[in-house]
């Protein structure tokens, strides 16, 4: 195991909807539907946790597209559970409950080489617990990194053109770059936004993609509902226009091409938006409604779907059947 320390850091229905369109037309699988061809299942069974107070709770999902292996993460205990594409029910492969000191955890990625990186959104907070993870794809433990701040959330993470992975914080409107380099794994603060982003209550730095000429990070910001731009060649971060678009409780966002999926969790919406190369600006082409009786969190792309994660995040007490649903990218 390889763990370093950081060197330094400062730190989730208004205007109306193009279009609402129903949870059919969104192509959403459960796990009552039959296959929907090629071998894939149409939803994904995840394991419940019973001895974790509350039920099971779930938000982050990360995708390796080479093995068709999906990685969810549980909030209630910080489990890390594995899927395959062609397979219906997914198993937990990472224990949590203080295992590698993980008592929670949100987003998660998996870069070119198949290494798996989480945030432990507030893991960290008030205490000497680790803020974030780097597991390779058998599981071994490469880094557990600890930030200074003691207010850090990291919410979720993105692999960068350099293949670094960047995580946002929910407080701070900051980002963290986290590499290996030749004196091991080190998490550094890449940008701080706060010229232009002003700490508010609530959720504020969440999902984040990189615009399709690769030239920048998209990061929704949910209590606000605005997108921000962060250049990738200068940290430099700039609002980008919306066209109107109401995105409060913007979580995660999802990009293929010029086409961006932003997952309004409590709103039970997602919105499709047309970026431009460079993510200055984006026309909304419309908002669909999700199954009411879901709350998702984020998303990723495999196999030309969508996955997103059903969080229960709206029950007292959760209950299952805990999913992953499918859909198909909005056009």
């Amino acid at each position: 195991m390889r763990t370093s320390r950081i060197a330094a850091l400062a730190g989730l229905a208004g205007i109306a909807a193009t279009a609402t369109l129903s949870v059919t037309a969104l192509g959403m699988g459960t796990a009552a539907n039959a296959a929907e061809g090629h071998g894939r299942p149409a939803s994904y069974l995840l394991e419940g946790d019973p001895s974790a107070q509350g039920g099971s709770k779930f938000e982050g999902i990360g995708v390796d597209p080479e093995s068709g292996r999906f990685y969810v993460s549980e909030v209630t205990g910080g489990e890390i559970q594995r899927g395959s594409a062609d397979r219906a029910q997914a198993e937990e492969w990472l224990a949590g409950d203080g295992t590698d000191g993980r008592y929670t955890a949100r987003g998660i990625t998996v870069d070119d080489e198949g290494r798996i990186y989480i945030a432990g959104g507030p893991n960290g907070t008030g205490n000497d617990r680790p803020d974030l993870w780097v597991y390779s794809s058998s599981g071994e433990l490469l880094a557990a990194l600890r930030v200074p701040d003691n207010d850090a959330f990291l919410n979720d993470v993105a692999i960068g053109p350099d293949g670094a992975a960047y995580f946002t914080n929910s407080n701070d409107p900051t980002i963290i770059r986290v590499a290996e380099g030749s004196s091991g794994w080190e998490a550094t603060e890449w940008a701080d936004g706060s010229s232009l982003i002003t700490r508010q209550e609530g959720f504020n730095l969440g999902g984040i993609v990189l615009s399709q000429d690769r030239s920048a990070f998209v990061v929704a910001q949910g209590n606000t509902g605005q997108l921000w731009r962060f250049s990738i060649a200068t940290g430099e971060v700039s609002e980008i226009d919306t066209d109107g678009a109401n995105l409060r409780n913007a979580d995660g966002l999802i990009r293929q091409g010029r086409d961006l999926a932003v997952i309004r969790n409590f709103d039970k919406q997602i919105v499709h938006l047309e970026l431009n190369r460079s993510a200055t600006s984006a026309e909304h082409v419309s908002s669909r409604a999700t199954d009411p009786d879901r709350v998702l969190t984020t998303g990723k792309l495999l196999n030309g779907r969508m996955l997103l994660v059903d969080s229960h995040f709206d029950e007292q007490t959760a209950q299952g059947p805990y999913e992953i649903v499918t859909a198909r990218m909005p056009r």
